[in-house]
């Protein structure tokens, strides 16, 4: 019996009791339930951040492409601006050389037809000049006796020229 006197002994059989009491209440399995729950929590925290993960991913690429969807779309309006550009300036040169002929040939038509006038001008006043001088001349050439004598062959020409 000394075995009994012995602290260590109680100490153990104290142990085995707060051990035995603890199984029998079942504090395993309610710190196993704990700890399954909080492994659970996690794991469904670990989920939702890799779907959240994803997810905003998914974003990125999608972001990612629209910016370079309108990245080309900016260089094709670019490019497009350009090309208009380049077609008006074609046109406004080729509007304006067109214009410009037209001028050129609408000056040279007023300058033809001014020196056609002025030749015009210029053969009636030479014929103006020309029956002047040749009225004079006649006047101061032709007497009476000439003047009869060209008559009368001028009346013997005209049965020919009638024919």
């Amino acid at each position: 019996m000394e075995l009994l006197q012995e602290p260590e002994l109680w100490v153990g059989v104290g142990f085995v009791m707060v051990v035995g009491l603890l199984l029998y209440v079942g504090v395993p399995k309610l710190v196993g339930g704990m700890l399954d729950a909080r492994s659970a929590a996690i794991k469904t925290e670990l989920d939702e951040a890799r779907r959240l993960r994803e997810e905003a991913q998914a974003l990125l690429e999608g972001f990612k492409q629209k910016a370079a969807g309108a990245e080309k779309e900016a260089e094709a309006i670019v490019v497009e601006a350009r090309a208009e550009a380049e077609r008006f300036a074609a046109e406004s040169r080729q509007t304006l050389k067109s214009l410009i002929e037209r001028r050129a040939q609408s000056a040279q038509d007023k300058i033809a037809q001014a020196e056609a006038a002025a030749l015009a001008e210029i053969r009636t006043l030479a014929a103006d000049a020309a029956t002047a001088a040749a009225q004079k001349l006649i006047v101061a050439r032709l007497d009476e006796k000439r003047t009869g004598a060209l008559i009368a062959e001028s009346i013997k020409e005209l049965p020919a020229k009638l024919n």
